[in-house]
């Protein structure tokens, strides 16, 4: 199985997950075999700074990818992974390593297209760089609250 996850950087599962699959710096992709990672490998982002309907998913389904594991993605893209046969993911976070460990474990299912993307190129995150760092701090800031919950009933 070949799991697809949006990054901000090719640092392999060091990488943190970008927050929106179509418009991430890299891609990394992971090898699995039997729930054991055989290989990574990081790829730029052919279609970085110019988002196209499709042109993403059509990328990451001529990897042979089976997963695309993501912090969010547009309605539209659901739909084109749902085309290509290829599992969409939405809600990572964290590093590559922590989503796939996610994933695996059962913690991390389904896709929901992002709030701002219902409209797909309207919302403010889709504007610009500002837009795109705006929602890595928000998702951030979430990440964040998350840890302290749990943090929290540990310490119960």
């Amino acid at each position: 199985m070949r799991i697809a996850l949006s990054a901000d950087s090719d640092n392999g599962l060091d990488s943190v997950i970008s927050p929106h699959f179509g418009r991430c710096p890299y891609y990394v992709f992971v090898d699995m075999e039997d729930r054991e990672v055989k290989a990574v490998a990081s790829e730029a982002n052919p279609f970085f700074g110019q988002h196209q309907p499709g042109a993403v998913p059509g990328f990451i389904n001529s990897q042979g990818t089976d997963v695309m594991l993501t912090g969010g993605m547009g309605r539209r893209a659901v739909m084109f992974f749902e085309q290509f046969g290829i599992e969409a993911v939405t809600g990572a976070t964290g590093t590559v390593r922590h989503a796939l460990e996610q994933y695996l474990g059962g913690q991390l299912r389904g896709a929901e297209p992002c709030e701002v993307s219902a409209a797909h190129g309207v919302g403010e995150y889709e504007k610009d760089e500002a837009g795109r760092l705006r929602e890595e701090a928000e998702m951030l800031r979430k990440q964040l609250e998350d840890v302290s919950r749990r943090l929290d009933r540990l310490d119960k």
